[in-house]
């Protein structure tokens, strides 16, 4: 009889085991996103899988096979226009094995990997098909620009130049690189009721700002994201370089724990921790977008870790002051327009904003987890007014410190600027000696300028630089 029951539990378990092994995850939906250099699919899957990816030519396709899985849903719903797919097709080689060929126009070069759930989706299979022509560009630009502009951009991006050549008549424009948050099968903050997404409100501000930046003499802005697609953080901050940006903006519209948080604020990057609660939480929240889209990789492999290490220290200091300074004047004027979560620039270890050799803000423009906020920020008439904001800020902070060689150096040096006084925001590791030095002051001057009796200073104070500082300091 024992031997009759263990023999009959040990078939039940067998059975429930084969079951197991023969129930495969089901490929669910399939969404497709068109980025300016590559094609993305997603396959949201019931459950985990192993897949491989290989390409065939004459004619050219791609060929994904998935073991463990079966399709559930119809592939001619979507929609392939600017895409370098022609046609998607199917076949379930057996119960558990399901091969998708993807019928090609161009050569693409894929690149393919599974991403864990989390708490927007559920397993997923990504295939991002980049371009060859967009490859090949990139490449060409690295040949026609081998001498890097700096020591920083030695360590940083070989071949990039940081700032671009001069325009017509010797002097070339600002550029601010503007990004506008998440994008693609990475949706952001939603809004009440779930039918208002982050990343189309960031998008719609963010083109706004581009327009009215562009109307600024002396300025050009130009968009990280042009369109609902996902980009890796730290890809936005190397396309803002290879743009030639001298700010880097990214716009956000947040959520919060609580549906009572309100107010815009700015942020700057910092390396020893967050300098409020709230500030720590949307670092966290943001930079889980990698988590949500696939992570990307910025090396620094082939340089000498000790010099690369001391280089970007050395241009953090420089370009984290720079932050602070231009997010103070947007966060000002943004208070003339919408209330302010806080008063003063907040700082934390946001991914995004980590360019050591770019002045980088990131703008929360609201919560639109507030159904009143959401509201406004869904408003054509807000999102100008925030962007007008912005873009006085950006404006201020450059007529006070422009770039040798723009269009608005040339106007401060001929004196047709306002002559308001420069400013200067304290960053960590800065002493009132290393600020004098850094403007070429006395340490007397800076004292008597800012009514201080003595050396001690803080970080986040705004210190008043002389008019006898040289010109053309950063």
């Amino acid at each position: 009889m024992r031997m009759r029951a263990l023999l009959s539990g040990l078939g039940l378990v067998l059975a429930t085991f084969t079951v197991d092994v023969l129930a495969a995850s089901e490929i669910r939906s399939v969404r497709l996103w068109r980025a300016p250099d590559n094609t993305r699919l997603v396959f949201d899957l019931s459950g985990p899988v192993q897949h491989s990816v290989f390409t065939l030519a004459a004619p050219n396709r791609i060929v994904i096979d998935v073991t463990g899985a079966q399709l559930s849903t119809k592939l001619d719903q979507l929609s392939l226009s600017n895409t370098p797919i022609t046609g998607i097709r199917s076949a379930q080689r057996s119960a558990n094995d399901l091969r998708l060929v993807l019928d090609l126009s161009a050569v693409v070069t894929p690149k393919s990997f599974t991403l864990a759930p989390n708490q927007q989706y559920g397993h997923r299979l990504v295939v991002d098909l980049f371009d060859q022509e967009a490859a090949a560009s990139t490449s060409q630009v690295a040949q026609n620009n081998p001498s890097p502009s700096s020591p920083v951009q030695a360590a940083v991006a070989p071949g990039v130049p940081a700032k671009l050549p001069p325009v017509a008549g010797g002097q070339r424009d600002i550029v601010v690189a503007i990004d506008a948050g998440h994008g693609g099968e990475d949706p952001g903050a939603l809004g009440p009721g779930r039918k208002m997404f982050e990343k189309n409100v960031t998008l719609a501000i963010a083109k706004e700002l581009q327009r009215q930046i562009n109307a600024e003499k002396g300025f050009r802005g130009e968009l990280v994201r042009t369109g609902d697609y996902f980009i890796p953080l730290r890809k936005r901050t190397e396309i803002a370089r290879k743009k030639g940006a001298d700010l880097f903006v990214s716009i956000h519209a947040d959520a919060a724990p609580r549906a009572a948080a309100f107010g815009a604020s700015v942020y700057a990057l910092s390396e020893r921790g967050a300098t409020s609660e709230t500030a720590r939480w949307l670092a966290d929240a943001e930079n889980q977008s990698d988590l949500i889209g696939g992570a990307g990789n910025v090396s620094l492999d082939d340089k000498d870790r000790m010099l690369a290490g001391v280089l970007l220290d050395l241009s953090m200091t420089a370009s984290l002051s720079s932050s602070l300074n231009v997010g103070q004047k947007v966060l000002s004027n943004m208070g003339s327009i919408t209330p302010l979560h806080k008063r003063r620039v907040e700082q934390a270890g946001f991914m995004v904003l980590k360019s050591p050799d770019i002045p980088s803000i990131l703008v929360e423009t609201g919560f639109i987890s507030n159904p009143n906020e959401a509201k406004k920020l869904s408003s054509l008439g807000h999102q100008q007014a925030l962007a007008r904001s912005i873009t006085s800020g950006v404006r201020q902070f450059f007529q006070q410190n422009p770039p040798p060689g723009t269009y608005i150096a040339m106007l401060r040096d001929q004196g047709k600027l306002p002559s308001g006084p420069r400013e200067h925001v304290v960053s960590s590791g800065e002493s009132l000696a290393l600020i004098a030095q850094r403007y070429q002051i006395s340490l007397a001057s800076l004292r008597n300028a800012n009514s201080l009796k003595g050396d001690v200073i803080k970080i986040g104070q705004t210190l008043h630089i002389p008019a006898t500082a040289l010109a053309g300091q950063p």
